[in-house]
Parts: C-alpha cells; structure tokens; sequence
C-alpha cells in the first residue's frame, strides 16, 4: 500500500462495473430467493416498525431453533429489499437455526442513523421471537449495519445485547469518511460528523462478542481494506477478532455460501472457534 494514492474514489467502491457481467445483479438473486420462500417453513412480512419498509421475513427450522441467526442485506443504504436475499438463509436454517432478513427504509428519506436505529429495532423484534443466542451478519452496507450493533452505543436492547455471540460483517464498509469523496454521498447526505460517527471502526466494540470481517479475494482494494481495518482496530481493543479472505470470490458471490450449511462463511458464522 505504500505509494498507493486513490484518484478516483467512485471507482474505488464501484462494484457492478469492475466485475465480469456484473450486470447480472442482483436479478440472478431473484429467482433462488422466491424458490427458498416458497418452499421454506416461513413467516413474511412481519412488522417491527411504523413504515411500509419496517419488515422482515422469518425463517424457521424443523424443530426447536438453536438460535438466532440474522442477515442485513446491502446496496449502499439506498437499495434493495429483503426478497432479494431469502435462500441466504438456508444454511443457517439446515443448521437449525431460525432466520430472519429484515429490509429497512433507505436513505436519502431517512439517514444512515436511522437506518442503524430501524435494523436495532428489527433485530430485537425477532430476538422476542426466537430464544437462544444471536448470530448477526451483514453484507457490504449491511456489514457496516451488524457491527454497528456490536458497537458500544448500539441500539440493540440489554436483553438482545447479552445474547448476541458473533458479528459477522462479509465485504464490510466500517469506515465511512472516504465515501464522502464519493457521488454517492449525493444520496447518502454525510458530512465529517455524521460518517465519523456513523463508523465502527472509529467506535468502541461491545465486550465479550466476536467478530469476523469476511471478505472476497477477487475484489476492490477498498473493501479488502476495509476488512482488514476492523479487525486490526479492534483487535487492539481487545475484541476477539477475525479477518477471511475467501479466494476466488467477488463483492457479490462471495455471500453465496450462506446458502450452504457446509460452506466456510456458514460454518464460521455459527460454530464456535474450537468447532470450526
């Protein structure tokens, strides 16, 4: 990284354009995800909140679940729904944990803080649904999203706050400040104060939870980056921290072994260190 200067810092966390027929997303999403939905043991559309977005579907094992297990999907704060992610959840749920991938109103009508605020809320819904620990992850912004709820001004309940075990943030934004150099920023509506504080990595982490920054190889040196800034920084906060780079991946299939029980990313997610 020494000498390495960004010019052009759209480009930098630009996706879509610099992966191979990276057109294709999210459509190639829609169609596993409405099969999931329609052949799962599921309950949709459950309202933890005031507006249209305030939802989340809820995956459910056979059985009694071992847990919580909860996906905050992405798209920059300004995009996307829970329908596009909900075979995500079959990992989890072959694991036998239950599932619940909530969507949440999108900026520029509501900030980056509220956002924080609507997936709290969510997350301590279905936490009053399902008993057991909580696993949290999250992907690009929706990795930002799940470590700010194991920061230490999280907007999580005290009840929800004890179970949580594991934050596991895959292709992570943790610092916000280089968006601002970014058009997107048009939308997202940051100033210095907002994104410094809107950080985790600029943050303190909750005590006694774990985290993991998942990330693939195949992709921008900003989110690679990015990855790699949590865990440092709060490693020498004393946090149990990991950092995966998962080869041969990019910023859109490297969630896909979320659908798999077997996967690396899922067994990560939901074993304990000792188990993996």
């Amino acid at each position: 990284m020494n000498g390495f200067t960004i010019s052009d810092w759209d480009d930098a966390y630009e996706n879509g354009r610099n992966i191979p027929n990276g057109s294709d997303w999210p459509g190639v999403w829609v169609s596993p995800a409405q099969k999931f939905r329609d052949q799962g043991r599921n309950r949709l559309d459950i309202p933890y909140g005031t507006s249209e977005r305030a939802k989340y579907d809820l995956f459910l094992p056979e059985g009694t679940p071992k847990g919580l297990f909860v996906f905050v999907h992405g798209g920059y704060w300004v995009a996307l729904d829970k329908s596009y992610w909900s075979h995500l959840a079959k990992g989890a749920v072959d694991s036998g944990w239950a599932v619940a991938i909530p969507s949440y109103d999108l900026c520029p009508t509501v900030s980056i803080a509220q956002i924080t605020t609507m997936i709290g809320a969510a997350i301590d819904h279905a936490a009053g649904a399902v008993a057991g620990p909580i696993v949290l992850s999250g992907h690009s912004a929706g990795g930002h999203l799940v470590t700010a709820m194991m920061c230490e001004d999280t907007p999580l309940s005290k009840p929800t706050q004890k179970r949580l075990r594991h934050v596991v943030s895959i292709s992570g934004l943790h610092d916000l400040r280089p968006l601002l150099k970014t058009n997107r920023n048009e939308t997202l509506q940051m100033d210095m104060h907002s994104a410094t504080a809107a950080s985790p990595a600029l943050q303190r982490p909750l005590p006694g939870v774990r985290m993991t920054a998942w990330v693939g190889g195949g992709e921008r040196q900003e989110f690679l980056r990015q990855t790699q800034l949590l865990a440092n920084v709060w490693y020498g906060l004393g946090c149990d921290t990991r950092a995966v780079t998962e080869p041969d991946r990019h910023h859109f299939n490297v969630i896909d072994g979320l659908a798999d029980r077997g996967s690396p990313l899922t067994r990560a997610a939901l074993n304990d260190p000792d188990e993996e």
